[in-house]
């Protein structure tokens, strides 16, 4: 067992974590630069490079992997997977498909009224939009490269609880009327899915890695520069007054910081890393990323436009509690993590 437990951890060092990427950016910032490692300016452009490079290089081949299994399951698949199953195995299947499809919360709408259109359940729908921007399979290689596995495994679980549940109370308050009217009028086109070749699927994962690395990568810049800002030149006191285990608001706080901020889960994980690394909760970390993902403006805009106001606020006020449940759950039970 010490000899599995061995490789095991050398291979989380040197292909997650990637330490052989740290040591030749701290080569690099010493050496190339000139830079003390101990001073802010150091630390900031070392994190700065590592988190950058290690992101695009584990984004790129897990979307690339991912990719390949999701050539499986198109839209018109899931489709046929979510209609014929209803009440919660439907909200289950839908927030696990959910993770299968890594759409953001704006890319997510269309598919949203494909569904609907098609006669889907509404709450399976509902937990599908939740859980698309919410999780995948890249998000929780990342996860667990920057937090290690045990972080990993709880935000795919915690998340995946958050969108069975919301879709099962938007289905259980029969809010099918609350769905704009033009969207059940649009035709549900049946179209026969085609089976693709090994070739087709290496290509079509290819065009992922280059569409979804091409929409992503301001985000991901925006958010490793604001988490070496957090890291090297925010005080720690001034993190633990507004986020920190004293403030019983700081999972609220998070939550809402969160909302307005438009960005990918990929751009998240840098600012989360800083923020754990200043001595802030898990859970009110988690709860900061959860509302970026899921319930960002542009993508409440663009809901609006499919939903009315009854539905579209039940929505918030059910994934907004839901969050805040986790988050605060987390930091009760954070000694489990350690």
């Amino acid at each position: 067992m010490g000899l599995v437990s061995s490789i095991f951890s050398w291979l989380n060092a040197q292909f997650l974590k990637m330490e052989w990427l740290w040591n030749l950016v701290e080569l690099l910032v010493e050496k190339v630069f000139g830079l003390s490692m101990s001073t802010r300016i150091g630390g900031s452009v070392h994190f700065f490079i590592y988190d950058t490079i290690k992101i695009f290089i584990l984004l790129s081949v897990m979307i690339y992997i991912i990719s390949y299994i999701q050539s499986y399951f198109p839209p018109e698949r899931t489709k046929k997977l979510l209609g014929g199953i209803a009440g919660i195995k439907g909200n289950i299947l839908g927030a696990l498909l959910g993770i299968l499809t890594p759409f953001c919360s704006c890319s997510s709408i269309p598919i949203f009224i494909g569904f609907v259109s098609a006669g889907l359940p509404l709450g399976a729908t509902f937990s599908f939009l939740i859980s698309s921007p919410m999780i995948d399979l890249a998000a929780f290689m990342l996860l667990m490269s920057t937090f290690g596995v045990k972080i990993g495994v709880i935000y795919v679980v915690v998340g995946v609880l958050v969108a069975i549940i919301g879709g099962i109370v938007i289905q259980k308050l029969k809010m099918d009327e609350y769905v704009e009217s033009y969207v059940w009028d649009v035709e549900a086109q049946e179209v026969e899915i085609e089976e693709l070749s090994h070739k087709d699927r290496l290509e079509f994962s290819k065009n992922q890695v280059k569409d979804i690395v091409g929409r992503v990568w301001p985000y991901i810049l925006v958010g490793v520069g604001i988490g070496a800002g957090i890291h090297n030149w925010l005080p720690q006191s001034i993190i633990e007054k507004v986020l920190g285990s004293g403030n019983p608001f700081s999972v609220l706080i998070a939550t809402f910081i969160g909302v307005p901020i438009y960005a990918d889960i990929f751009g998240t994980i840098p600012i989360a890393e800083a923020l754990v690394a200043k001595g802030v909760g898990i859970g009110t970390v988690v709860a900061f990323m959860m509302g970026v993902t899921t319930m960002s403006i542009p993508s409440m805009v663009m809901l609006s436009k499919v939903v009315k106001p009854k539905l579209l606020g039940t929505f918030i006020v059910v994934t907004t509690i839901g969050i805040m449940i986790v988050g605060y759950g987390l930091n009760a039970l954070s000694f489990l993590f350690i």
